[in-house]
């Protein structure tokens, strides 16, 4: 009796095409046009596409994506205080504020109808007897006013901390944790200058969010293991500036401090198991105790 003669091996996925190639997962035969190079020899597409889906992506030591690295959320809020600087320098029609304020060539000082719609403002009577502010009914000032300033010196000053503070941060917590604490600390610093500055006086900046983004740096830096000897010298002129120069809002910036600091403790401490929803629930209390805070605030200045 003789035997049949061998059979050659055929693609799985082309039948007509010989091969003695296998996918080293699965071991079908496979043809070079479905041939992926892999760790050890070549996978079929197949294969490849059931790899990647069962590969965890790669998370920083907070959790974050690691498309933090690039710096996305840091270059976007940069541009997004560009932008509106720039609204607000095209809304002085035939105001001082040529760039934006009144000093020094309209460098510095001064506000824009822009400033005056979105800065925080407690509660103030205008001219033609109107009431404005939060305490009537204006909230979205808590959040517009991070993203406003007063001149370009001003605006150049607080974006200049943003990218030194937040390229480092961004890419260790991840953007979305990144831009909770930047959102979250510079809303903490608007509800303290809301609390404690008088109903009538108006405050601007990205210094709240700044604060507590120096807050979360040394917090951060220091749960990894990293000196931060050369933050707090700069975090301590700042605090200096912010005691003694005339103008600046110190419930603002101490705000922005404490909060950001408090969100970057979440962050950096939530334990591993429950990292995620520690670190969503922590951000919801803060949240919850801002309101409550504004709440207080309006109804004394209502009463």
């Amino acid at each position: 009796m003789s035997e049949s003669p061998p059979t050659t091996p055929v693609c799985y996925r082309h039948p007509g095409r010989e091969t003695y190639v296998r996918c080293t997962r699965c071991d079908r035969p496979i043809c070079p046009d479905c041939m992926r190079e892999a760790s050890v020899g070549h996978q079929c597409p197949e294969c490849v596409n059931e790899g990647r889906r069962s590969v965890r992506p790669a998370r920083t030591a907070f959790g974050g994506g690691t498309a933090g690295r690039h710096g996305y959320v840091t270059k976007g809020l940069i541009a997004l205080n560009v932008l509106l600087m720039l609204l607000s320098i095209a809304s002085d029609r035939g105001g001082d504020a040529a760039v934006g304020g009144s000093g020094f060539g309209g460098l510095m000082g001064g506000s824009t109808p822009l400033t005056n719609w979105g800065s925080v403002l407690g509660l103030a009577f205008f001219p033609d007897g109107t009431l404005g502010g939060i305490a009537d009914g204006e909230w979205y000032r808590l959040v517009t006013a991070m993203f406003l300033h007063y001149g370009v010196i001003h605006l150049l000053l607080n974006m200049w901390a943003l990218w030194v503070l937040g390229r480092s941060l961004e890419a260790n917590l991840g953007p979305l944790r990144f831009g909770a604490l930047y959102l979250i600390a510079g809303l903490g610093g608007n509800v303290a200058a809301y609390l404690f500055s008088a109903q009538n006086s108006a405050t601007a900046g990205a210094s709240t969010a700044v604060f507590g983004l120096f807050a979360a740096l040394i917090i951060i830096e220091r749960k990894l293991g990293r000196d931060i000897s050369q933050v707090i010298p700069i975090l301590v002129i700042n605090l200096v500036f912010t005691l003694t120069v005339p103008g600046i809002s110190i419930p603002g910036h101490l705000g922005g401090l404490a909060v950001g600091a408090l969100m970057a403790l979440v962050l950096a401490y939530a334990p591993r198991g429950r990292r995620t929803l520690v670190q969503v629930a922590g951000g919801a209390i803060i949240l919850a105790v801002l309101l409550a805070l504004v709440l207080f605030r309006t109804a004394q200045l209502l009463s």
